[in-house]
């Protein structure tokens, strides 16, 4: 789907449209969304950064998703001037596209790529607002984005709420690894430590997800791993995210935690990766693990498995 086919499905009469979830959980699948509650979910956004026409907004996502279709969503609501460039791993490879940008909302590879180039870095400075999401921000990067001298976010959402309703400061003095939730969203937890989501503008009914979360003061939550990535190994449990957290900071390498059935355990912690170098890998979980977390099976595959919208594909069959 292409800009002008968007927006010719935003302004018709139907007072619906469809999305698809990106995926991550199983089979990408198809939803139609009221686009009141899609303008809801917009406004509490430009709200809460203080986003109207004197903003410059830049689509470099795929309108195959919710995250590009919020961006137009958001330019439509505010008055915000749109400029869209190709989806790419480097969107601000063109400097002439990316001038006067104030608004933009990436994935975490194009973040990184943006990093490598010094070119791109500066033009990522000089971004306003710069929301990050549909995935985890590795803590190397994080760091990097912590002295940025822009606003620098990482979103919390999901298709099913379209798009975030949770953000939190990367940089600056007041950067957190808690999400605050925007005006109008409540959140609890159920009994597992899931995050429950209430928000009436932007959803019919309460959402039970899947991550559980800890929370902080004021609502503010943080995320400790999905409920799904949980490995029972011999009556302990291991947070899958936790595990690729404390290893990204010795791994450069792409990989990511799964888990297999056994026999003997229930189940294992299951190292994926593209590194060749088992011997070096089992001596930095020896070294860096606790001794119930250190992953029982090493799997090397050429290319990491990964959903379109560049999730680890956990269920792949190992």
């Amino acid at each position: 789907m292409n800009l002008d086919e968007f927006l010719d499905d935003w302004r018709s009469p139907s007072p619906t449209l469809m999305v698809h979830t990106s995926g991550s959980t199983g089979k990408p699948k198809p939803m139609m969304v009221e686009k009141e509650r899609m303008a809801a979910s917009a406004r509490m956004t430009c709200s809460f950064l203080g986003l109207d026409a004197n903003d410059l907004a830049m689509l470099c996502m795929p309108l195959d998703y919710i995250a590009g279709k919020m961006m137009v969503v958001r330019a439509e609501v505010s008055g915000m001037k749109l400029v869209a460039v190709p989806p790419s791993g480097h969107p601000l490879a063109d400097a002439g596209k990316c001038r006067g940008v104030t608004f933009a909302a990436m994935v975490p590879l194009q973040v990184y790529n943006s990093l490598q180039v010094p070119d791109e870095t500066e033009r990522l400075k000089r971004i306003k607002h710069l929301i990050i999401g549909g995935g985890a921000i590795d803590k190397r990067m994080e760091k990097v984005l912590a002295a940025f001298p822009n606003n620098v976010w990482s979103t919390y959402g999901m298709t099913e709420t379209l798009s975030h309703i949770a953000m939190r400061r990367v940089s600056g003095p007041d950067a957190s690894d808690y999400y605050t939730p925007l005006p109008g969203v409540d959140v609890d937890s159920d009994a597992d430590g899931c995050l429950v989501i209430n928000a009436p503008a932007v959803c019919a009914s309460r959402i039970i997800t899947n991550d559980i979360v800890e929370f902080g003061g004021n609502q503010q939550f943080k995320v400790l791993g999905r409920k799904d990535n949980v490995i029972c190994c011999g009556g302990i449990k291991i947070q899958a995210e936790q595990v690729e957290e404390i290893l990204a900071q010795h791994i450069d390498a792409p990989f990511f935690i799964t888990k297999s059935p056994h026999p003997k355990y229930g189940e294992i912690p299951v190292f994926v990766t593209e590194s060749q170098d088992k011997k070096i890998l089992e001596d930095i979980f020896k070294n860096v693990l606790p001794k119930y977390w250190i992953p029982k099976k090493i799997v090397t595959v050429s290319k990491l498995p990964l959903t379109e919208t560049g999730k680890p594909q956990r269920g792949f069959k190992i």
